[in-house]
């Protein structure tokens, strides 16, 4: 740092958090469920002006904070390129019939009494095939969010059970970005990363299992029978119902597999809806289009506007239609306007010092490994607290933690299970997190709502902070300046 540029007190890195904090809780309780939809940006720029602020009396420049703001901005562009492509996705699939079969066919196959834990393992075996919660989510866990809502089942237990499986797969497969980033930052290999994860990761996902069976049976005799039938007549009625109709899904998920680029996937599935819905649901469109346009007219103007601005159901059931109206472009513009306003304010608290210096207090007095692996994961879970992104939660406390941990003899392994236990699977639960404001636009369920059953995703960290004041499966290496120096 130049001489100019004064080292932040930790009474400055303190102040805009406590502000960001306050200003936070302040929004959910006077906007409630409308929180997200305007007052914390608002929260977050104001922040953002406090730390800029501060980050002025200490010596920065103008000119150096508004280029980490733009820099922040542009970490999220790939999101946001994501997040466009899978609102036109959900557009299409409701228009061409896909989510609409998924949903069909689930409430015909998923017993209530085991539909929580089995939408847990579904989005688990879906995640780990193809390394994406994202795409997890917006596919199977939109349908499955509709057959919830058809039995009459807990939406947010649901989301929270969609929210395990899929952070469950993706954390323990290779195909993941976060698997593959956590053991790159700690210096580790990634199939000896994964194996050591499981220590930690299967007890985690068998007890979540076991939870969601426990509320499936208790809330087995809720779901009507009557309305499960009346909501696949109406589906019958209004769409073209068929295993034909799940080929676009199909695509989807041997396209990731195959390990092709989540932003030209997910396009490709969603122009693949258009076509879908051209070919299969010709009526439904008809129904959609306005007066003047008929025929091929008709189709290319409501496949088009799906793509941007999703569909409007009137099928004469509310809850119907609002299982089967949304989607499209717009409907990601306010979870971009919150990540951006989030990352922007994460890079200018990285920029002028103010998150180092509030991190490095806590390695203060650690001395066991249960204190190091425990101040990793709380680290995590606060970067993703303040960066509001999952990549910063893992990449900034591995920097900052990894010649620490071996100076004082636990192997790189220890680290980069912490960054994933920490890091990946928190960054769901906040609801101005990049992914919690995610898992809200595809889910429509507040992060506030499902985070008390997205079990696996507090679970796995107390149980990886248990293993390590027990010393359970606890790596150690010679606590030497050699072994820090290759580490």
């Amino acid at each position: 740092m130049p001489d100019q540029q004064r080292v932040p007190s930790l009474t400055d890195a303190l102040i805009p958090i406590v502000i960001l904090v306050a200003l936070l809780a302040a929004s959910v309780m006077l906007f409630k469920d409308n929180s997200s939809y305007g007052p914390n940006q608002i929260a977050l720029l104001l922040s953002t002006g406090i730390t800029a602020v501060i980050g002025l009396k200490n010596g920065f420049k103008w000119k150096d904070i508004e280029k980490a703001m733009i820099d922040g901005i542009s970490l999220s562009l790939g999101a946001v390129l994501i997040l466009l492509a899978v609102g036109s996705l959900i557009g299409t699939w409701l228009l061409s019939g896909t989510v609409p079969t998924l949903i069909y066919y689930g409430l015909q196959l998923l017993d209530p009494s085991i539909f929580y834990a089995a939408s847990c393992v579904i989005c688990a075996i879906v995640a780990m095939s193809i390394g994406s919660s994202w795409t997890t989510a917006a596919t199977v866990g939109v349908a499955l969010m509709g057959v919830a809502n058809g039995m009459g089942l807990s939406e947010a237990i649901t989301a929270g059970a969609i929210v395990s499986g899929a952070y469950f797969g993706d954390k323990i497969s290779p195909l993941s970005e976060t698997t593959n980033l956590a053991p790159a930052v700690a210096g580790t290999e990634l199939f000896e990363h994964i194996r050591y994860m499981l220590w930690t990761t299967i007890p985690s996902f068998v007890i979540t299992i076991i939870i969601f069976a426990v509320l499936g049976f208790s809330e087995s005799q809720q779901a009507s029978s009557g309305k499960i039938a009346e909501i696949q007549q109406l589906l019958a009625e209004q769409f073209n119902i068929g295993w034909q109709m799940i080929i676009p899904l199909v695509v989807l998920l041997t396209l990731a597999v195959r390990k092709m680029p989540a932003f030209p996937a997910v396009t490709i599935g969603a122009l693949l809806g258009a076509i879908w819905a051209v070919i299969f649901q010709p009526e439904v469109i008809q129904k959609l289009a306005s007066p003047e346009h008929q025929g091929w007219l008709a189709s290319i103007t409501v496949t088009w506007t799906a793509l941007f601005d999703g569909v409007s159901m009137d099928t004469g059931n509310s809850e119907l239609n609002d299982l089967l109206s949304g989607g499209g472009m717009s409907s990601m513009l306010n979870t971009i306007w919150l990540i951006m306003c989030a990352l922007t304010f994460g890079a200018v608290l990285e920029k002028v010092g103010l998150l180092k210096r509030a991190v490095s207090v806590f390695l203060k007095g650690a001395k066991s490994a249960g204190d190091m692996i425990s101040r990793t994961i709380l680290t995590c879970i606060g970067t993703n607290l303040i960066t509001a992104d999952q990549y910063m939660s893992i990449v900034m406390p591995g920097r900052m933690y990894k010649d620490e941990f071996a100076k004082r003899g636990l192997h790189q392994l220890n680290l980069s299970r912490s960054l994933e236990d920490g890091g990946t699977l928190s960054s769901p639960l906040i609801p101005w997190n990049t992914c919690g404001a995610y898992m809200h636009s595809v889910l429509h369920v507040d992060p506030f709502q499902y985070i008390f059953y997205a079990f696996f995703n507090l679970i796995s960290p107390v149980l990886a902070v248990i293993y390590a004041y027990l010393g359970i499966k606890i790596l150690r290496i010679a606590p030497t300046s050699e072994a820090a120096a290759q580490a």
